[in-house]
């Protein structure tokens, strides 16, 4: 068994793969390299990393795709998102995916050897918070806001059911006077065009 942490670096530019096996190698990682999303799935399938890095922009699947594969294969695996251009909509898709991290190139060996081990350390800190237990409190809270939520829904279908027929009243109402309107403007239309032409 290998006791070193395994590290998957997904990028198009060897270059930043190699920068990360330089770096991270000689602190004791194991290090894989992908030039593409797709390569870095199949390393994903036979190897259990503990933490990936992959590029935001690269041809085919790109890194945010790359980091949605993975947490719904490995959700406890953490993924740091690296990219040289980066926008804040990438940043914002990235949140919501629950990526570990969003670092901008160039990186530093001093940033890639921080970000791989803040990484490493998150999913020991989700774990844990996941696994503590439940007090009273909690779960009377949870308790309470199902029950808010049942009662709103209740509320909003009543009113519905109540206003229905008012609202389909408004539109029979309102269509004699859509139509009326609707002709008279097509009329004028019709008769500016004729005028025009005469």
């Amino acid at each position: 068994m290998n006791a070193k942490p395994q590290v998957l670096v997904i990028d198009d530019d060897a270059v930043v793969g190699r920068s990360f096996d330089r770096v991270l190698s000689d602190k004791g990682y194991e290090v894989s390299t992908a030039l593409t999303g797709e390569e870095g799935l199949k390393y994903i399938e036979s190897t259990n990393y503990d933490v990936v890095f992959t590029d935001i922009v690269m041809p085919g699947m790109d890194g945010l795709e790359v980091a949605e594969h993975i947490k719904a294969r490995c959700p406890w695996t953490p993924v740091v998102v690296i990219t040289g251009n980066g926008t804040p909509d990438h940043e914002a898709r990235a949140s919501v995916l629950g990526v570990s991290g969003f670092v901008h190139k160039p990186l530093t060996p001093e940033i890639i050897e921080g970000i791989t081990l803040k990484a490493l350390q998150e999913p020991a800190n989700v774990w844990q918070a996941a696994n503590e237990p439940e007090t009273s409190s909690d779960i009377a809270t949870e308790q309470s806001i199902s029950t808010l939520r049942k009662v709103g829904i209740f509320a909003k279908n009543v009113s519905m059911f109540f206003l229905a027929p008012f609202i389909a009243l408004g539109y029979i109402i309102a269509l004699p006077f859509v139509g009326f309107y609707l002709l008279a403007k097509l009329g004028k239309e019709a008769l500016a065009e004729k005028l025009v032409s005469s």
